[in-house]
């Protein structure tokens, strides 16, 4: 007589939604929050940098746009 092979495979959930649902509920209670300090802290910090770069980024921008202007207002053919 054969003998019946068992898995080690759960079997799938009555309903994958609501299971998705717990899991992701039952991880977020894992998960370590920042308290409220930090995370204005942090926040400004990237608002900071975002600012900064975008100030940086924007002149080299303009810069090279007065440039490129400049060039074709500026050379002549012929």
């Amino acid at each position: 007589m054969p003998e019946s092979k068992t898995t080690n495979v759960a079997p799938k959930p009555k309903n994958a939604v609501a299971n998705y649902i717990s899991e992701t509920i039952a991880e977020l209670k894992k998960v370590t929050w920042l308290s409220r300090r930090d995370l204005l802290y942090l926040s400004g910090i990237v608002l900071l940098v975002t600012v900064v770069v975008g100030v940086i980024l924007g002149s080299i921008d303009f810069g090279f746009s007065k440039l490129i202007q400049f060039l074709i207002n500026n050379v002549h053919i012929g």
